[in-house]
C-alpha cells in the first residue's frame, strides 16, 4: 500500500492525453473559405468550399453567441477537421 500518493496528478496525465471521447482541439482544424449555397434545418449550411468540395457546417459558438446571421450567398470561413472534412464549424462571415 502507498501512503500519501497523489491521485489528481495521475488523472491529470490521463487527461492530457488524447483518449477516445476527445476531440481536436481549434488548432488541428483547417481553415477553408466557401460560399453558402443551401440553408437546412437544424442550424445546419451547405457551403461549397475551394475545389468543388461541399461542406455540412453549423454556426460556432462565438457566432451564435454574438447572433451573426448566415443567408444564402454569403462568403464563410470553415473550419474543417482532417479526420472528417465533410463536416464543419462556420467560424467567420465576410462582409
Amino acid at each position: 500500500m502507498i501512503i500519501g500518493f497523489d491521485t489528481c496528478h495521475l488523472r491529470a496525465q490521463a487527461k492530457s492525453s488524447l483518449t477516445k471521447g476527445e476531440s481536436l482541439a481549434r488548432d488541428d482544424l483547417v481553415a477553408m473559405e466557401g460560399k453558402v449555397v443551401e440553408i437546412l434545418v437544424g442550424g445546419n449550411f451547405r457551403i461549397d468550399v475551394q475545389g468543388g468540395h461541399s461542406v455540412l457546417a453549423h454556426l460556432a459558438g462565438r457566432m451564435r453567441r454574438n447572433r451573426i446571421r448566415v443567408v444564402l450567398g454569403d462568403h464563410v470561413t470553415v473550419a474543417v477537421s482532417p479526420y472528417d472534412p465533410g463536416r464543419g464549424l462556420i467560424t467567420y462571415r465576410a462582409k
